[in-house]
């Protein structure tokens, strides 16, 4: 059924009801459709009945105030204001005309929601405006708070995109086989530049479009195959934020794709932060930058976000459900169901089936599902990780003897998991008395993706939303933390007394950590430890592996030698990914069992061996693609 006629369909649906004289105009914005209304009351009083019809069409319903009833603004506020109380503690109120939307800001958002959401009702009663509520980060996030602003005064824009989408979604199915593709563009046998196509006779999407920020010859993914079309491209879905998998996204809309992007809302926000120092570094190293700012803000326009569990339409025939993978915030295990019941995949994304101090563990449980799609970055015989508790002991116990004797810890870390991981550890021991007055500097973007953190505690732990809801039980508004302002303080830090430095980038290729690890290295009353995946090719890495002179560039341009007389220590357990015996664990328990495992997202002979072990233990059909290949899973 073409979009017209369906849209044909559900007026039809909707004149039966016994709202239709409050609906003014249909239409669809991307995968829902939009009800625009005259007359909210009605609409009130038929709230059941909407939801019945949402359930009969298999449709997610928004509602829309016709702008025609809308009351001023200044009005408006003003009514908002004298209706939610104080305790709220509003602290920005901002207005859509476009969609008939006011957004309030709100230290305590359950309170101006209201019981059931009652004091919502009343607003929208007293003011036509659909009201939105949204949490007010407790540390200020200046990429959340224009990104907030961006999608609101874009609304004219975004509209027109949404229903363009709408309709391409809704197109009608013209093809009468039913076989699926998948081909690997990025990721197969190797770590970084993730990127997979997926194929229907319908539809083609994109998994994951990211950069390998450790290699120059293999920084990007394979999108000169001839399956490759970017006009083509139906949609994108982005599993999480880290560059290895959103850092490339950019360039599809610097050359031909006007698709939507789906995610969830924290990970649009994390994406953004991270593409955009990505442009930074490329461009303070003189590298040539695949794409501009301007690319990125197409990206945060086309993006639609989704919540775990959301299920949603993005092609005729292609249905997505996001769930929690315990990787990074906001990131998601795909449950990707294909045509009416025809074939169901489940790519992981990067994965963590175990409790941290962030996250739960990753889902596993979904309707149905043939083929599986895995990370396999500590999929080796070797990749066994210690129990989280012996390597925080460890880490803790490396921070004191290093302190003790009168050195400073340098911790390269990624801005977005790693960091917050270690910042809530090391809370913890100075809540508990086994570190005390140990400052704690945070470089690079790390203060700024705590502040997303902060903007999403949903996304987060029980135990850790709990603390972030108690303003003075917040881990991350401890005042051992002390943000790096620039070079100057860089300069007292490195010459002050001993410390923990918390820098940007994870695995030293770029950021502030270069110039604190080229001061640091020599003094062997310092340490450096790695607490992530150093990649091949990496600075990280070859130190890593022992190398005790690194040639870096100095000030005036000239490569100079730095000595590493600091000790260097690599403490296992504090991944993101899950390793070996938990990959097993996660497919053991997994519910339905896969007809199929994929094994990407790790070094050549780890994804190989991994996909060894699973065909002897599981008795199923597994696979080790190399770049470049396509596999027919139906």
């Amino acid at each position: 059924m073409a979009a017209e006629e369906l849209l044909k369909e559900i007026k039809a649906a909707v004149k039966e009801t016994p709202f239709a004289d409050a609906v003014t105009n249909i239409d669809f914005e991307g995968p829902r459709v939009v009800l625009y209304c005259g007359n909210l009351d009605l609409l009130m009083e038929n709230g059941e009945k909407i939801k019945e019809l949402a359930r009969k069409l298999r449709k997610r319903i928004i509602l829309r105030p016709d702008p025609s009833i809308l009351t001023d603004k200044e009005e408006a506020e003003r009514k908002i204001r004298e209706l939610v109380p104080p305790e709220a503690k509003i602290t920005d109120i901002i207005f859509s005309e476009d969609v008939g939307e006011v957004t309030i800001e709100a230290e305590k958002p359950g309170v101006a929601i209201g019981k059931g959401g009652a004091l919502l009702r009343e607003i929208m009663h007293k003011i036509s405006w659909t009201p939105k509520v949204i949490r007010a980060p407790p540390i200020k996030s200046e990429i959340v708070h224009n990104i907030r602003l961006s999608m609101i005064y874009s609304g004219a824009e975004r509209r027109e995109i949404l229903r363009k989408i709408g309709r391409r979604i809704h197109r009608e199915q013209k093809a009468k086989d039913g076989w699926v593709r998948l081909t690997t563009l990025g990721g197969a046998r190797e770590v970084g530049r993730s990127c997979f196509l997926l194929q229907t006779p319908e539809s083609k999407v994109m998994l994951d479009c990211g950069v390998n920020v450790a290699s120059d010859d293999r920084a990007f993914p394979h999108l000169e195959a001839p399956e490759v079309r970017l006009p083509e491209l139906d949609a994108v879905v982005l599993t999480h934020a880290h560059l290895d998998h959103c850092g490339f996204i950019p360039y599809l809309f610097k050359y031909g794709f006007e698709g939507p992007v789906y995610c969830t809302p924290p990970t649009r926000d994390l994406a953004v932060l991270l593409l955009l120092d990505y442009l930074d570094i490329a461009e303070r190293e003189g590298k040539q930058l695949p794409y501009n700012k301007r690319d990125i803000g197409s990206f945060l326009t086309h993006c639609i976000t989704l919540e775990y569990g959301d299920v949603t339409d993005i092609a005729p025939d292609i249905r997505i459900t996001f769930h929690n993978a315990g990787h990074i915030l906001g990131s998601s295990v795909v449950h990707i169901h294909i045509g009416d019941g025809l074939y169901n995949i489940v790519y992981t994304g990067d994965l963590k089936f175990d409790r941290t101090r962030l996250f739960s563990p990753a889902v596993y449980s979904f309707p149905r599902v043939e083929t599986l799609i895995i990370d396999s970055t500590y999929g080796g015989a070797e990749d066994i990780q210690p129990y989280r508790t012996d390597a925080e002991k460890v880490f803790i116990q490396t921070v004191l003897e290093t302190i003790k004797r009168g050195g400073k810890v340098l911790i390269p870390a990624f801005a977005v998991g790693r960091a917050q991981e270690i910042m809530v550890l090391l809370e913890s021991a100075k809540r508990s008395k086994i570190i005390d007055g140990i400052p704690v500097y945070l470089d690079g973007m790390i203060w700024e993706a705590t502040a997303i953190h902060t903007a999403y505690p949903e996304y987060l732990s029980q135990e850790l939303r709990e603390l972030i809801f108690k303003e003075e039980d917040n881990p991350f508004l401890s005042d051992m933390f002390i943000k790096v302002s620039g070079p100057d303080q860089r300069a007292e830090i490195i010459d002050g007394e001993p410390s923990v430095i918390l820098s940007t980038a994870g695995m030293m290729a770029g950021g502030p950590v270069l110039e604190y690890f080229k001061r640091l290295a020599p003094d062997p009353k310092n340490t450096l430890i790695f607490v992530g995946y150093q990649g091949e090719g990496s600075l990280g890495r070859r130190i890593q592996k022992g190398w005790r002179e690194i040639p870096m560039q100095g000030e005036k341009g000239k490569l100079e030698e730095v000595k590493v007389n600091m000790e260097v220590r690599t403490v296992e357990g504090f991944s993101g990914h899950s390793d070996r015996a938990q990959l097993f664990n996660y497919i053991r328990r997994m519910s339905p069992k896969p007809d199929k495992i994929i094994s990407v997202h790790g070094d050549d002979t780890k994804c190989t061996d991994f996909a060894a072990a699973l065909h002897k233990l599981f008795r199923v059909e597994t696979r080790a693609p190399l770049n470049l290949e396509t596999i027919r899973l139906r």
